[in-house]
């Protein structure tokens, strides 16, 4: 029986009554309805893209290899691999017998026309940078060497050979039918060979994605995107809700299955509802404040100290996260294998310290302006909190509230004395560093230019030994905590909530939907 449109007034908004005409009525299919915040960008993924559309195609294609929930890589498509003794070959076996969703079986010759596809200029795929002059490496040949497998050639050795091709912003370098596009090389729609095969994207209202009966599943338990990802479900319904109140509505009416990345204050009043299941996983992302170090006051790497050493960091978390994350100042998130000792190693509040290291700076409580929004309730509360605090040692701050997008072009530019600011994951642990270092002459929203620190950045993306890479994330986190570009304060949470009736789903650091695995029961 068809829910009625009365029990959902919220969300008869913006053509939303779609959402109500997909409920399943009885011995309908097994639809699972969830949210997103905005529309996809597009169907093409790696490349007109954002989050939302990656967390859709997820579902859509796959790559040779993915990362697991320890954000090591595993195999997706490719069975196995083999590395050259000089590092610079890689040589993929695939898995037999994977079908594309048009029925054709995925062969050495569609691995060579898909990876020659991303690197075409012309395809615009975010990760083609990563294989220019100034990324990780250049690849020099794709061959087929038969059937069922592909060696990829390289310039150089590189550690980030295999996390770039897995990477979920770079459409996992998804292998795709050469039928995605038509005979002019224009995107038509994603022939994967994904769990699910894309359904109806109704622009501004919802995106299907439905289970594909010829899938080939792997063996091992789900983990990050590879592992067993058979679909439990005939349907899953991507419903485009931009108000935050009306998603909230429709998972207590029971006319929305899941809602990710909810706010705290909303987590708090779901949290005592009996119908609802919580899932609080640690994520990848970080918060924090960063500085200007060209700027004439914060330039003097005391009065960035002093504020670091005035906050009270554990104390900020907790008010703004309420217990769902942990103080971290490191730029290596908590959930890295690579975070360890040393990175928990951080900046303690110390108000006389603070106090002395201003007064041989000079300070005399000139303003420091701190850009911060409310897009992210966390990081303004965040910016509210670190003011109160440091003015308990006369750092005079000025808050600067900032819509989103006029924030991330002040970033962008470099444009700012001091500016509350949330990174988004990064799956390995050089990226980490990355999102935050560089040359500012030529890249001005990078935080610490540090030249030495940068050498180390660029060792690290060479060596593929573990025990190599942390003795250089080790150093590279004393160095930045010495140097105070910017002061991490913590890493996120994916919070979702769920329906009692929904099993099976599991979050992950990587803050994407995974609904393969996922079933309803009554």
């Amino acid at each position: 029986m068809m829910r009625s449109v009365r029990r959902f007034p919220l969300l008869l908004t913006g053509g939303l009554i779609a959402l109500l005409a997909g409920s399943p009525g009885a011995g309908a299919e097994t639809l699972l309805r969830t949210r997103l915040n905005a529309d996809i960008r597009s169907t093409d993924p790696g490349t007109n893209r954002d989050a939302n559309t990656d967390g859709v195609m997820a579902h859509v294609v796959e790559g040779l290899v993915a990362f697991r929930d320890d954000t090591s890589v595993g195999p997706m498509l490719a069975e196995s691999w083999t590395i050259s003794d000089d590092g610079k070959s890689y040589t993929f076996k695939l898995r037999p017998g994977v079908k594309f969703h048009n029925g054709a079986t995925m062969s050495a010759d569609d691995v060579v026309w898909s990876l020659k596809r991303w690197l075409d200029p012309a395809t615009q795929w975010r990760c083609l940078s990563e294989f220019g002059p100034n990324g990780i490496a250049r690849i020099e040949k794709i061959d087929a060497i038969d059937a069922q497998t592909v060696t990829v050639t390289l310039d150089q050795p590189t550690a980030l050979f295999l996390p770039t091709l897995a990477r979920p912003d770079c459409g996992q370098t998804a292998i795709l039918h050469r039928d995605s596009v038509g005979a002019d090389g224009k995107w038509i729609a994603p022939i994967g060979t994904g769990p699910f095969k894309l359904g109806e994207w109704k622009r501004g209202q919802y995106v299907d994605v439905i289970k594909f009966d010829g899938y080939a599943a792997r063996n091992e338990p789900r983990t990050g995107l590879t592992g067993a990802k058979a679909a439990a479900v005939d349907r899953v319904r991507f419903n485009v809700i931009p108000d935050s109140a009306a998603a909230k509505a429709g998972l207590l009416s029971g006319d929305l299955d899941v809602i990710m990345s909810l706010s705290i204050p909303d987590m708090g009043d779901l949290k005592t509802r009996p119908e609802v299941q919580l899932s609080i996983t640690p994520s990848l992302s970080m918060t924090g404040i960063l500085f200007q170090t060209r700027d004439p006051l914060l330039k003097d790497v005391r009065i960035r100290r002093a504020l670091a050493l005035a906050l009270d960091m554990p104390q900020i978390v907790d008010v703004v996260m309420e217990g769902t994350a942990r103080a971290n100042n490191s730029a290596l998130p908590i959930g890295s294998p690579f975070h360890g000792g040393v990175q928990a190693q951080g900046y303690k509040q110390d108000l006389a310290e603070a106090k002395k290291l201003l007064a041989a700076a000079g300070y005399r409580g000139q303003p420091i302006k701190l850009i911060t929004n409310k897009r992210y309730s966390f990081v303004f509360d965040a910016a509210v909190l670190a003011q109160e605090m440091a003015r308990a040692v006369g750092i005079n701050i000025e808050l600067e509230v900032l819509d989103w997008a006029a924030q991330l072009d002040r970033y962008n530019r470099g444009d700012y004395q001091a500016m509350a600011f949330i990174y988004s994951a990064r799956l390995d642990p050089s990226l980490s560093f990355e999102m935050v270092m560089g040359p500012k002459a030529s890249q001005p929203r990078k935080v610490w230019d540090n030249a030495e620190a940068q050498e180390m950045l660029r060792q690290s993306m060479l060596t593929s030994d573990p025990a190599k890479r942390q003795a250089l994330f080790d150093e590279m986190h004393r160095r930045f905590i010495a140097d105070v570009p910017m002061i991490v304060l913590f890493n996120g949470s994916e919070l979702t909530a769920l329906r009692k009736s929904v099993k099976g789903y599991a979050g992950w650091l990587y803050p994407q939907a995974r609904f393969w695995g996922v079933s309803l029961q009554p």
